[in-house]
């Protein structure tokens, strides 16, 4: 499979801007999982922002 690195850039809206896998979906969820996170695309733009990728943060973030 082809991949749309560039594509995935314009819908990115992770703001760390020197990642090595901005626009690599596959490899940003992979790391993120493998490291107990999730990615920044997941959360709301004034989370991400804190760069704190941890699923708690996340689990807070959708909390009713």
């Amino acid at each position: 499979m082809e991949c749309k690195q560039e594509k995935n850039k314009e819908y990115c809206s992770c703001t760390y801007q020197t990642c090595s896998r901005k626009g690599l979906c596959c490899e940003c969820i992979s790391y993120h999982r493998e490291h107990g996170g999730a990615p920044g695309c997941l959360f709301p733009p004034e989370a991400e922002r804190t760069y704190d990728r941890s699923l708690k943060k996340l689990a807070r973030c959708f909390r009713a």
